[in-house]
């Protein structure tokens, strides 16, 4: 059964590591030392990244990095999109606003 990739993404700790990891590969260790969590609980929040598809393991070692892997998150950002033209609108409106109260 595929994993539900909004539901991964509900948690705010699987948040921030997916963050984390946009910068490039990071060990277990180093990621743990980012939370007030146990290495643990850090470790079964990668657990579920891993079995969803938004990470991938790569052992090194006595250490395991883990990579990003964004193909997961085309579901989401396909899910998104009709809300671009949403947010277009009201920033545009919102920066007519402050035209009005600004003009230079």
């Amino acid at each position: 059964m595929p994993t539900d990739v909004f539901g991964v993404l509900a948690n705010p700790v699987r948040r921030k590591l997916l963050d984390c990891l946009r910068d490039g590969p990071r060990s277990t260790g180093d990621l743990a030392g980012l939370f007030e969590l146990g290495r643990p609980a850090v470790s079964e929040h990668l657990a579920v990244l891993r079995a969803a598809g938004l990470v991938r393991e790569e052992p090194r070692g006595r250490h395991r990095f883990y990579h990003l892997e964004p193909g997961p998150l085309a579901e989401v950002e396909a899910w998104l999109r009709p809300f671009e033209q949403y947010w277009s609108q009201r920033l545009d409106a919102l920066a007519a606003v402050l035209d009005e109260e600004n003009p230079e």
